[in-house]
């Protein structure tokens, strides 16, 4: 695998998390394409904070093989991203709703 095809296994990660979290909490869904766009955003979001812990694509193929713990970390992380993207963007919708 090359770098840029685990970054994008992790965006697609962040989707599923954001999916799958919107069709189990109802409370946080706002339809598919939302509901993608924040899981899009939320996996991006927290790869790249937890990127300087090592669990960047660049750091799962420096060796020049694929590190499977590190990948696995990562797609955890891209997962939870999604969901905790899908409800904060929730929220602040929310939040910006009631001011008006």
């Amino acid at each position: 695998m090359t770098d840029t095809l685990i970054a994008i296994i992790s965006i697609f990660s962040g989707i599923i998390g954001a999916n799958v979290f919107g069709a189990i909490k109802r409370k946080y869904a706002m339809g598919f394409t939302a509901n993608t766009i924040s899981g899009i955003f939320g996996s991006i979001f927290f790869i790249k904070i937890f990127a300087r812990l090592g669990f960047d694509p660049v750091s799962i193929m420096q060796s020049g093989e694929m590190n499977g713990l590190l990948f696995t970390i990562n797609f955890v992380v891209s997962l939870f991203g999604g969901a905790i993207g899908l409800m904060a963007i929730k929220i602040i919708r929310n939040a910006l709703n009631k001011e008006n």
